[in-house]
């Protein structure tokens, strides 16, 4: 029997329930006043928490709908998000289901920058964000007049957890010479304490440009992504040592295996992987970045090294390549790749239209913690219109690598 991995079971076992879950039923009404009922797992979800060998999180997962639940679940959300002026933004990592309906009713999917940009640019009174917490809450800073709301506000996110404010506030006042820059994968009341929110190739950049100017920097929440920016850069960074629970399972010696059995696919590879990952990559980079290699490389195949989410989209816009998903775990797993968020996993048709039928779930930022939180984030975008980011590849991996190695993630 393998280990039991982050997820509190064996991988490949998320279908399953063990002695620690719960199960519990949400009831849905649909158009035609019967009620949907979606079982809910409950599962223990571990993540890394600096002077912690392991903290222990939850996240409930939603049983997939029925295939008649489907388009009477479909059907609702569209009538709720037209009749209260809502819109639907959606990360790329939600299941496809919400994807897609997020672009057919005016919405977006994105990375959570653009996310909360869209919502925050877009005419409608309601976001909708189906995502993770932190980006529910990086829209209602950007947009405070607006009602935000989400499937799950529960859903939470490893770095975000790995960030305590208080803890992080500390470890600042400890190192009161060094400029703070935070990822977006953290809490309002983190971003409130930093200097600059950094996302994208953008987080590049700006570390650079404060190198230049002699800063040294304390960098937050991952470990390595903070290690990748630190070797592009040559900055002197203090790291926070906190990691994605996807992308640290990400196995180099498998990776290798795999590129072996696949010798002419290019690799893409999110930097919050490990080092050793990230040194096997054809192409290092954000989500959308590495959705924009995978149409533009002139290549058949592609083992990707991110969240699996990913996968639909990059099949609906470079139909006809093959995509393989990365190993993260060894040859004793029940399961080679597993690289799903639990916390997206949250995101489902039954408690998006319960969200809007109810009003649930709505965000809500302390006025002076999203003050706060603003400056760090305005001041990133500020410095972003003075920069070129425009990423236009032509196609040949050789001439446009410069274009990708230095992608942040979003």
């Amino acid at each position: 029997m393998a280990a039991p991995n982050r997820w509190g079971r064996a991988p490949g076992a998320v279908g399953s329930r063990g002695h620690d879950d719960v199960v519990r039923g949400v009831g849905v009404k649909s158009s035609d006043s019967a009620t949907i009922y979606t079982m809910q797992s409950t599962i223990k979800v571990f993540y890394e928490r600096p002077g912690q060998s392991a903290a222990e999180a939850w996240a409930r997962v939603p049983q997939e709908p029925l295939p008649q639940e489907r388009p009477l679940l479909k059907d609702r959300i569209r009538h709720r998000l037209k009749a209260q002026n809502a819109v639907l933004v959606a990360h790329y990592y939600v299941h496809p289901d919400i994807q897609d309906l997020a672009e057919e009713t005016g919405g977006c999917v994105s990375d959570s920058l653009e996310m909360a940009r869209f919502g925050r640019d877009h005419p409608a009174k309601t976001l909708v964000v189906a995502g993770v917490r932190f980006m529910g809450e990086t829209a209602k800073i950007l947009s405070p007049e607006k009602r935000v709301l989400m499937p799950d506000a529960d859903a939470n996110c490893s770095l975000d957890l790995g960030c305590p404010p208080e803890e992080f506030s500390a470890f600042c006042d400890a190192h009161p010479d060094r400029t703070v820059v935070v990822y977006a994968n953290t809490s309002a009341a983190v971003k409130a304490r930093a200097d600059w929110m950094v996302t994208s190739s953008i987080g590049l950049k700006i570390v650079a440009h404060l190198h230049a100017q002699g800063k040294k920097i304390l960098w937050a929440p991952d470990r390595h992504l903070g290690h990748y920016i630190q070797q592009q850069t040559g900055a002197d960074m203090l790291l926070w040592q906190g990691s994605c629970l996807v992308h640290d399972e990400f196995k180099a010696f498998e990776l290798e295996q795999l590129k072996k059995e696949y010798p002419l696919a290019k690799v893409l590879v999110h930097p919050e992987s490990p080092d050793s990952v990230v040194k096997l990559a054809d192409v290092v980079g954000s989500t959308t970045q590495l959705i924009a290699a995978a149409q533009s490389l002139q290549a058949d195949e592609f083992i990707v090294a991110t969240d699996n989410g990913i996968l639909h989209k990059m099949k609906l816009l470079a139909p006809g390549k093959r995509f393989i998903e990365a190993p993260t775990a060894g040859e004793s797993a029940t399961c080679k790749s597993c690289a799903h968020c639990p916390w997206m996993a949250m995101n489902g048709l039954g408690n998006l239209a319960q969200a809007l039928e109810t009003g649930g779930n709505e965000i809500c930022v302390d006025p002076e913690i999203g003050r706060r939180a603003k400056v760090s984030i305005d001041r990133m975008l500020d410095f972003a219109k003075h920069v070129n980011l425009n990423v236009v590849p032509s196609g040949d991996l050789d001439k446009d690598q410069h274009l990708f190695k230095n992608i942040g993630p979003a």
